[in-house]
């Protein structure tokens, strides 16, 4: 039988977890995961909800506004057309059309909480790569701690779909989101944690969340910087002890540890990020011995991108005891789909290839428009339907438009991308030709998944088996 993406991976065994004090049961009796609250009904975000309701992300009607699903599925519910199990190919979608690897996800998900579980971390993967709250719970049904934002946006999409435990690795500063957590904070069953990285963006906080009347103080960890000229983060340990004396200086704030992302450390390499990694683990320790996380209930240590996850590891598993209970938390995102560019090529099991292998899941379809010469043809997907930001996409498989076969895309390259059309390079004597579907492999996750409303998740065999709704 031809395989429409990636055979399925051979099944694994699940290392057990530690129990960890599940919530209130789920809809047919499993528990909820720690840090997840019941699906939300469609009443607007705030309502109450409960576990019986139907999950509101089935019950969104299909329309206009969702590319390449069939045109004849107009008025019928996301749900339906998930249990009518089309075919890709011949179940009326129209190209472009962006597929996920059903078996791809799943094999994605298991490895990273595996791996996390193996190495003693918590996971709280970043949201961000796809704002999908379907997938958040998945990730959170395969044990994440909670999910990861970078903005005050993202935060609240995580609330409306029930998720309560978030880790905003950014400082925030804008008066408005500041209010709408100091009414999340409401909830005592609401963890929320927040970089802080300057003494005036501490003041903001403190200011914004006192008027607004926060029944209980926000959690803040101080971000270490990465280097100079890096992204954000205080650049060295005094300036963070300026913060952290700031914060304790703030009622309406609570020190509980310290963060990081070491992927901006400049002209990254194993000895590089270890050295950083190195310094945030020892401003913990200063910190701890400090008595400055006096009123935490644990420490928070976090780190974690989608390059380096096994140098957090390996310094992570360095990290003395300390006064409290530490949080190893690990915040890796682009994981979930992997791609066939930029983290394929980064990805830390290339470095440690006995812990596993990540599946690529993502390949977008597009159809031959036109093919004006032996050399060149052209695609009906390009800059609205592809991320180009990193790399451009990669030819991988040929369907006839004729007999439905597919093959290898030997001999052909995507060489550019306009708004709507992707340029085609194709060897003497390539057979490609009008009606032809190119499927694509596309390098960096997070831009393939905005571009997206809704994304057939799809079987070896073609069969479309549920949709996943971004965002952004």
């Amino acid at each position: 039988m031809q395989r429409l993406l990636i055979a399925p991976p051979p099944r694994t065994r699940r290392r057990p977890r530690p129990p960890s004090g599940p919530g209130p049961p789920r809809p047919g009796g499993r528990p909820r995961p720690p840090g997840s609250r019941p699906p939300p009904s469609a009443a607007p975000e705030g309502a109450t909800v409960t576990a019986d309701q139907p999950d509101p992300l089935r019950l969104e009607r299909v329309d206009h506004r969702f590319k390449a699903l069939p045109p004849d599925a107009a008025g019928l519910t996301v749900g339906d057309l998930a249990d009518q199990r089309r075919n890709l190919f011949t179940g009326g979608f129209t190209t472009p059309v962006l597929a996920l690897s059903a078996e791809s996800v799943e094999h994605n998900l298991r490895l990273l909480q595996t791996y996390s579980e193996r190495h003693g971390l918590a996971f709280a993967p970043h949201g961000k790569t796809s704002m999908s709250p379907r997938l958040f719970a998945r990730q959170l049904e395969h044990g994440a701690w909670g999910i990861t934002v970078a903005v005050p946006h993202q935060a609240r999409v995580c609330r409306a779909h029930g998720i309560d435990r978030i880790f905003l690795a950014n400082e925030v500063v804008d008066a408005a989101a500041l209010r709408w957590l100091a009414g999340e904070l409401a909830d005592p069953a609401f963890r929320f944690i927040c970089y802080v990285d300057s003494v005036r963006g501490v003041e903001l906080m403190d200011e914004a969340l006192t008027a607004a009347g926060a029944p209980r103080p926000l959690d803040v960890v101080v971000e270490l910087g990465a280097g100079d000229g890096a992204r954000t983060g205080a650049r060295t340990e005094a300036e963070c002890a300026a913060v952290a004396d700031a914060v304790a200086a703030a009622p309406a704030l609570r020190l509980v540890g310290v963060a990081g992302y070491e992927g901006e450390v400049p002209r990254a390499d194993g000895a590089s990020v270890r050295a950083w990694l190195r310094r945030l683990t020892a401003l913990a320790t200063g910190f701890d011995a400090e008595g400055r996380f006096a009123g935490a209930e644990e420490i928070v240590v976090s780190a974690g991108g989608s390059a380096w996850f096994d140098a957090v590891a390996d310094v992570l598993a360095e990290l003395p005891e300390l006064s409290l209970p530490t949080l190893k938390l690990l915040r890796s995102g682009a994981y979930v789909s992997h791609d066939d560019g930029h983290y394929r090529h980064l990805t830390p099991f290339n470095r440690v290839p006995d812990e596993g292998a990540l599946q690529p899941a993502f390949r977008l379809w597009a159809q031959v428009v036109s093919r004006p010469s032996p050399e060149q043809a052209f695609v009906n997907a390009g800059k609205r339907d592809a991320a180009y930001d990193l790399d451009l996409p990669e030819a991988q498989a040929v369907r006839d438009g004729r007999t439905g076969e597919i093959r290898p895309a030997t001999g052909i390259t995507v060489t550019g991308l306009s708004d709507q059309h992707g340029w085609v390079r194709t060897e003497p004597g390539t057979a490609l030709e009008v009606g032809d579907w190119l499927g694509m492999g596309l390098s960096h996750p997070c831009t393939s998944f905005d571009k997206w409303q809704l994304i057939p998740l799809v079987e070896a065999d073609g069969t479309v088996v549920e949709y996943i709704r971004t965002y952004f």
